[in-house]
């Protein structure tokens, strides 16, 4: 599979595969644990309540997860979806001849691709 220009070979694949699991673990056990610390730093001092462990501070994150972010996913229609710039992108896509188009689509084809160096511009006078 082609990624950004380069082959990306089965090993590539099978690391991913590792790594972003135990990413994924480290980060949830991190929040968890900096929200339990916070907690149990500043609310009992402040407000008198009691101390919480590590996870009722990770049912306290799954609810702010539901209360404030909801479970929205990247699959449905996000709000970005009918954003201004999306619209902009359409309507410069809509007015392409069919060859601009065809231009178009064999440069993203290509993937990322490194930028030349830009020319140093004239000094200003």
């Amino acid at each position: 599979m082609m990624c950004c220009g380069k082959k990306r070979g089965k090993g590539y694949w099978i690391k991913c595969a590792i790594f972003i699991p135990i990413a994924v673990a480290a980060g949830v056990f991190g929040f968890g644990w900096v929200v339990m610390s916070l907690w149990n730093w500043l609310l009992p001092t402040l407000f008198g309540v009691g101390v919480i462990s590590f996870w009722q501070a990770l049912g306290i994150l799954v609810l702010a997860k539901i209360l404030f972010g909801g479970f929205k996913g990247c699959h449905g229609h996000s709000k970005h979806h009918h954003s201004p710039a999306s619209h902009d992108w359409h309507h410069k896509w809509m007015q392409m001849t069919p060859e601009e188009r065809e231009t178009m689509k064999a440069k993203w084809k290509g993937g990322c691709q490194p930028c030349e160096p830009c020319e140093p511009s004239e000094p200003k006078a």
